[in-house]
C-alpha cells in the first residue's frame, strides 16, 4: 500500500519537474523503420518527446477547473 502511494507521489513529481517524456513508438529516436525505410516518427514527429499522460491528465483538469472558475 505504501509502496502504491510512493510510486504515486513520484509519477507527480517526475510529471511536475520533466513534463515531457521519451516518446513510447520511437523509443525517442524520432524516426521509424517501415518497410525498410526510415521515416519520420508519426507519433512525435520526429521531435523526440511526448507529454507524459499524468501532466496532460492535470492540463485537462486544470483547464475544466479555470473554465468553469470564471
Amino acid at each position: 500500500m505504501t509502496g502504491l502511494l510512493a510510486a504515486l507521489v513520484y509519477y507527480a513529481v517526475l510529471c511536475l519537474i520533466r513534463p515531457f517524456g521519451p516518446c513510447r513508438r520511437c523509443k525517442g529516436t524520432g524516426e521509424i523503420t517501415r518497410f525498410r525505410k526510415e521515416r519520420t516518427c508519426p507519433r512525435c514527429r520526429g521531435k523526440r518527446l511526448r507529454l507524459r499522460l499524468g501532466r496532460r491528465a492535470h492540463n485537462a483538469w486544470r483547464r475544466t477547473h479555470e473554465a468553469g472558475a470564471r
